[in-house]
């Protein structure tokens, strides 16, 4: 853990709400938690950033204007978490706002894909979302405050060749809707965040694969854009602000949810035409972590359970 002094508050951070309040961000090493960490200090909140890459995750903690502490941190340890919890409140204070940002994915046919590997990011996305809310919410009751929880699209319509990832977005989405109901009366908020094509690290593998590549392709030409780190946490920021139940990067995303009935059936079609047009074999090899973020929590969390046995003498 290290705390980071910052530079005051940030101008123009002063008529800001969540000015002077704590926020915490998993996932905050890289691609949107950092920048989200960004924004939040912009606006005049201390900021704790949880993640798995401690020298990433302190660089980013560096930049930010206001104070700051940067956790190198394990989602799916509970005991890591409520250590982090304890020690974010005694260094800033109890946190007001509290995002579930973390999360990897995999890429490849389900078949193909090691069974370690896609319990990884089922422990990650999904457990590790509970993980934090459980750790963060005596701060959440404290303060009245808000747990945003970050979903996808993926949520809207399983895509083939991220089961995976697909049925951890439609987990935390699930999960998120059943802790508002429980927290509410404690004047707790709880909002779900649905991003589309964003651009980190992981749409690059994303992109890889001929299937999933389709699938973007045959979106309208609005929907295919990818959308950079900055304007997604802007959107989120607005969101957190507002304290909404719900957050659509793009904005356009809420205009889809009456849709969502026809998209599985859509989805399916589309990648059952792709799927006649690559040979299977061609699909194994892509099977994999996407993305540096995924690659840097795989290497750690392989490197705590199945760690190098010491040389013979």
């Amino acid at each position: 853990m290290r705390e980071i002094p910052g530079s005051g508050r940030p101008r123009g951070a002063a008529g800001s709400p969540l000015a002077g309040r704590v926020a915490v961000v998993t996932g905050a090493a890289r691609g949107v938690g950092a920048a989200l960490a960004r924004r939040l200090s912009d606006a005049g909140m201390m900021v704790a950033l949880i993640g798995r890459e401690e020298a990433t995750l302190r660089k980013a903690a560096d930049s930010l204007p206001g104070r700051s502490l940067c956790v190198e941190t394990d989602v799916t340890d509970r005991d890591a978490l409520a250590r982090a919890a304890h020690e974010i409140s005694e260094t800033l204070g109890q946190a007001s706002v509290v995002v579930a940002n973390a999360g990897i994915a995999t890429g490849g046919p389900f078949v193909h894909t090691p069974a370690d590997l896609w319990q990884r990011v089922i422990d990650v996305n999904l457990t590790g979302s509970a993980n934090t809310a459980r750790a963060f919410l005596p701060h959440l009751t404290h303060t009245r405050g808000y747990f945003l929880q970050i979903a996808s699209t993926a949520a809207f319509g399983s895509s083939p060749l991220m089961s995976a990832y697909c049925a951890s977005k439609a987990g935390v989405e699930s999960f998120a809707l059943a802790l508002r109901g429980e927290v509410e009366p404690d004047g707790v908020g709880v909002g779900i965040a649905y991003l589309h094509w964003t651009g980190t690290d992981m749409i690059t593998g994303i992109d890889d694969h001929p299937v999933l590549q389709a699938l973007r392709r045959n979106q309208p030409r609005f929907a295919r854009k990818v959308h950079s780190t900055a304007e997604v946490s802007a959107w989120l920021t607005s969101g957190i602000t507002r304290r909404a139940r719900h957050i659509y990067a793009p904005p356009w995303l809420r205009w889809c949810q009456p849709l969502r009935p026809a998209f599985p059936a859509l989805v399916s079609r589309l990648a059952r035409q792709e799927l006649r047009r690559h040979p299977p074999s061609g699909l194994t090899v892509k099977t994999g972590v996407l993305g540096a973020g995924g690659q840097a929590d795989l290497d750690a969390h392989l490197a705590a359970t199945h760690p190098t046995p010491p040389e013979r003498p």
